[in-house]
């Protein structure tokens, strides 16, 4: 497949035009390799370990959900240059989904309602809400155990969910008159959290994201990369 094709089928699965404004120059094919595409490898982000098991793998293609180059480059140095060596002597091109997959139909938000069994879903921006039949303990574990409960939760059964850092007191609110008994999102804020009309459920971003990309993968025919952040718990 040439990697206009490639593009095309990206662009159709999550239009561009569905992005943030932030996202602006920061989705779509952000490192360009060789024109044709025959191995593809895809995974939450391209950090150095994952760019290495693409070039390994013989990745013509690797797709992430987060590009490695959010800010402004004035000088490749550091770590940064590391990633740009491995993808451009590979001549592997890197493609970005964010925001515009957060929010496409079968997208991020959806693979994590899936992940949690949520049912009777309605949209909310730039989540959703569903029926929830797990615990807290089960809702947890579903999401790698790593969360955190602000505010006295009582019921699950109406539950809110935005993939990635969604603690917005506007999505609060919104959700709040939607019907919603919690709401779970990734990276609150303490002064958030204070406020919130909610009961707020904290989990990681990357236990929020993942799940996508590996569902994208698998339905896909790719080979999906894992790389989670290191994180330990201390009592």
């Amino acid at each position: 497949m040439h990697v206009r094709d490639f593009i095309g089928e990206m662009e159709r699965l999550a239009p561009p035009a569905l992005a943030e404004e932030f996202d602006s120059g920061r989705i779509g094919l952000i490192v360009e390799g060789r024109p044709d595409i025959g191995t593809v490898c895809c995974a939450l982000d391209a950090t150095a370990s994952v760019v290495r098991k693409a070039v390994e793998a013989g990745a013509d293609m690797l797709v992430v959900h987060h590009t490695p180059l959010w800010a402004p480059v004035t000088s490749l140095t550091g770590p940064t240059a590391l990633l740009m060596r491995q993808l451009l002597e590979a001549e592997m091109n890197l493609y970005v989904m964010h925001t515009n997959f957060d929010h496409a139909p079968e997208g991020v938000n959806d693979a994590l309602a899936e992940l949690l069994s949520l049912e009777n879903r309605i949209p909310l921006s730039p989540g959703l809400i569903g029926s929830c039949t797990l615990t807290i303990d089960e809702l947890a574990r579903r999401l790698g155990g790593n969360i955190r409960v602000w505010g006295e939760l009582t019921t699950l059964s109406r539950l809110a969910v935005v993939a990635g850092s969604g603690f917005d007191p506007a999505f609060l609110a919104g959700a709040k008159s939607a019907g919603a008994d919690a709401f779970l999102s990734a990276e609150l804020k303490h002064a958030v959290a204070r406020s919130s009309p909610l009961p707020c459920i904290e989990a990681t971003h990357y236990a929020l994201e993942a799940p996508a990309m590996r569902r994208l993968a698998l339905r896909k025919g790719w080979q999906y990369f894992d790389d989670p952040p290191r994180i330990r718990s201390l009592i």
